[in-house]
C-alpha cells in the first residue's frame, strides 16, 4: 500500500457562516492541494469535510496519516465516537442527536477503504502544512457564490 500524508483544516467566517476546507496531500515527492467552500456552514462541518475530501482524492487503498487541528475530528475517529453514534442511530446518548451525522457517515464509509491513522496537531502553532491548510480554508470561505451546505440525514 502507498503511504500518504494528509493535512486538513476547516475555517468558518462566523459560526455558522461561510466556511471552507483546505487539504494538503503528500506522497513521496508529489504534493496536491485541495480547497472548497460552502455558504451557511460551521467550522466543525468544514473540519470533517476537509478529511473527507482528502481521503476521497485517493485513487486506491492507502496507508494514510491524517493530521488535523480538530480534536472533534481526531477524537471522534480515534476514540470510536463516530462509529458508536452510527450504531446508536446517530444518537450521542438517549436524548441527544449526533451533530453532522451526514458527514460522519460519509467519513466512516471512505475511511473503511484505507488504513488511516489520525493525529492531532496544534493549530496556529507554526506547522507549515497546517498553516497552509488554514490559508486554503480561509481563502475558500471568502469565495463568492459559495454553494449551500446541504445537510442530509444519513440512511
Amino acid at each position: 500500500m502507498k503511504r500518504v500524508t494528509i493535512y486538513t483544516d476547516g475555517a468558518c467566517l462566523g459560526n455558522p457562516g461561510p466556511g471552507g476546507y483546505g487539504v494538503v496531500l503528500l506522497y513521496k515527492e508529489q504534493r496536491k492541494e485541495l480547497a472548497g467552500g460552502y455558504d451557511d456552514t460551521t467550522n466543525n462541518r468544514m473540519e470533517i469535510m476537509a478529511v473527507i475530501k482528502g481521503l476521497e482524492a485517493l485513487k486506491e487503498p492507502c496507508q494514510v496519516t491524517v493530521y488535523s487541528d480538530s480534536r472533534y475530528v481526531v477524537d471522534a475517529m480515534t476514540k470510536g465516537w463516530a462509529k458508536k453514534w452510527r450504531t446508536q442511530g446517530w444518537m450521542r446518548d438517549k436524548k441527544n442527536r449526533a451533530l453532522n451525522a451526514d458527514l460522519w457517515a460519509r467519513l466512516l464509509t471512505i475511511n473503511e477503504k484505507h488504513d488511516v491513522d489520525y493525529r492531532w496537531v496544534r493549530g496556529h502553532a507554526g506547522d507549515i502544512e497546517n498553516e497552509r491548510c488554514d490559508a486554503l480554508a480561509t481563502e475558500a470561505a471568502r469565495g463568492t457564490n459559495l454553494p449551500k451546505d446541504e445537510r442530509e440525514e444519513p440512511k
